[in-house]
């Protein structure tokens, strides 16, 4: 017999009331998902793109009845970070949450010719922008002795990814990151855990799609024998972002119906 009693646990364990998340790329593809999932969950929004605001995921988080902010911004530009966080306090009082979502790949089916042109953005970007934005809003965690960062990895941050180095380093990057912070920040109640998608039904992968060849590799590949959906991820979003996962920390959870295992 052991000392847990069932009524330990309730499941508003799960619940982000009262809670202020950043999410980074937060109103576009998978960025969004993760965006409505927070608010789902009770959970205020900010997000921060460098794409437009269509007002969509303003009005699915205000159907859900959270709140939402939007700032358009690079955060790849030296002190926008800062601003970011700061902004978001300002809205909101606080944060709570972080999600390093932003992302991208740029790939070249010659390696030779993938240059420090390519290579250089995506770094700025998967890698260095996921460290400031971490560091800006840890700032404001120590202090109130709890916060929950989730870095967007990827399959490919445990596999080479043919056609991108840059991207396979970024994710493998940021995954040793993510190990490096939960170290750092557990003393202070705070988690630090990464989410890998494997391959989602995006307007990223809509050229794999439309392509029979292609999309059947890669169906081939998963044993669910389905590309993800936006909502597969939902739930991984809010278990790693609320208390139900206080005793997490420093894991990479694949959500990729299998991928890794084939």
């Amino acid at each position: 017999m052991t000392d847990v009693n069932i009524s330990d646990f309730q499941m508003d364990f799960f619940s982000l009331n009262g809670k202020t998340a950043i999410v980074t790329g937060g109103n576009t593809g998978l960025g969004q998902a993760f965006s409505l999932a927070l608010a789902q969950a009770g959970a205020n929004v900010f997000a921060v793109s460098i794409m437009a605001d269509d007002g969509e995921t303003g009005a699915l988080i205000d159907a859900a009845g959270a709140k939402y902010a939007y700032l358009m911004s690079d955060i790849t530009v030296e002190g926008n970070p800062r601003k970011i966080v700061e902004a978001c306090i300002e809205e909101f009082g606080g944060v709570d949450i972080l999600v390093n979502c932003a992302g991208r790949s740029i790939n070249e089916p010659d390696v030779t010719k993938y240059t420090r042109q390519q290579w250089d953005p995506m770094v700025a970007l998967n890698l260095t922008a996921a460290f400031e934005m971490s560091h800006e809003s840890a700032k404001y965690m120590i202090p109130q002795r709890s916060g929950k960062i989730i870095n967007i990895c990827s399959v490919f941050t445990f596999l080479g990814g043919q056609w991108s180095p840059a991207y396979a380093a970024t994710k493998h990057g940021i995954a040793g990151f993510t190990k490096a912070y939960c170290d750092e920040l557990a003393q202070f109640g705070i988690q630090v855990n990464g989410i890998a998608p494997g391959y989602y039904a995006t307007e990223l992968t809509s050229d794999t799609r439309a392509d029979p060849q292609a999309n059947q590799r890669v169906l081939d590949h998963i044993p669910a024998n389905r590309w993800g959906q936006s909502q597969d991820l939902m739930g991984a979003a809010v278990f790693l972002a609320s208390r139900a996962s206080d005793y997490v920390n420093g894991h990479i959870l694949s959500v990729d119906g299998g991928y890794l295992v084939r």
